[in-house]
């Protein structure tokens, strides 16, 4: 497999919306993106789950992956949200991200509400690994999609030609499975931010993150600490992000994320319908859980 490009802390981008949340704001997308390259991200998953891509149109992701891959310039590592619950549609729409210069992966979820079974499961990803165009990393996450995949599958579809990877959210004990029997350039990704650390030790390529866009300097401060063997100091900073990852998802996300962003300075808007932007007293709660705004040390 020739490999684009590998990144360990990737962060899934919200998406920044104007005031009514009607449009994409470009300019807080572009001064968002360079305070997270500056701050250890090296990877980006765009129109993820954290983007709100099912409220997008086609339009709009082909023109927002178009235009981040240009705010990008080569910067990190750029995997394009492009899975759907229907197989022949995923495969159309990957091939148009496929043409846009600068995005590296595809992501592409478990099928969601369809509820396939594992052969459904390897079927589909083999159509589109196949004749997509992009190198696909899978998106495994049941507690959306509805359906797992198992770990014995991942392993199956790791040996296809085109499966670059996983991004995987479950348990631990999976994820040890995966790394310790998919080939060895096949990238490994955990889901889960307090999974961050532990997927490193076990072997897993990095994160995909969304507590990063708040505290990608401790995350990487974290993984330099265990690349340079001071594991007690990278499992003090786990332990101390731990609550506060957590508190990022006590409200539908990216609601969280986008209001401390907002307070921030960053103007990224609100959510787009269903996910609704947080209460003054959410955010109060949301605070609290956080720390008020109490910053990790490194």
């Amino acid at each position: 497999m020739d490999m684009v490009k590998t990144a360990d802390l990737i962060t899934a981008i919200i998406t920044p919306f104007n005031a009514d949340a009607t449009a994409i704001n470009y300019e807080a997308l572009e001064h968002l993106t360079n305070r997270l390259l500056a701050t250890g991200t090296n990877g980006f998953v765009i129109g993820g789950t954290t983007g709100e891509t099912p409220t997008l149109t086609t339009a709009e992701k082909l023109e927002l992956y178009t235009r981040f891959a240009k705010i990008v310039a080569g910067r990190a590592m750029i995997i394009a949200g492009c899975g759907s619950n229907n197989t022949q549609a995923t495969i159309d729409f990957t091939r148009q991200v496929a043409q846009i210069p600068g995005i590296d992966y595809a992501l592409e979820v478990v099928p969601y509400y369809n509820k396939p079974n594992q052969r459904g499961m390897v079927a589909h990803f083999k159509a589109i690994a196949a004749t997509a165009g992009l190198p696909i990393i899978i998106y495994n996450i049941p507690g959306r999609t509805g359906v797992t995949m198992t770990k014995e599958t991942v392993v199956e579809l790791a040996q296809v030609a085109n499966v670059a990877g996983i991004k995987q959210c479950g348990s631990l004990s999976d994820l040890e499975y995966i790394v310790e029997h998919a080939p060895q350039d096949f990238l490994v990704y955990t889901g889960e931010d307090a999974q961050a650390l532990f997927a490193k030790v076990i072997g897993a390529t990095g994160v995909v993150s969304v507590a990063s866009h708040l505290y990608g300097d401790q995350m990487a401060a974290m993984y330099h600490s265990l690349e340079t063997g001071h594991v007690q100091h990278a499992g003090a900073l786990q332990r101390q992000l731990t609550p506060k990852m957590a508190a990022l998802f006590m409200y539908p996300s990216p609601a969280p994320v986008k209001a401390v962003l907002n307070d921030r300075g960053y103007q990224v808007g609100g959510c787009r319908l269903p996910i609704q932007t947080l209460t003054a007293d959410e955010k109060a709660r949301l605070y609290q859980a956080l720390g008020d705004k109490e910053e990790v040390q490194e």
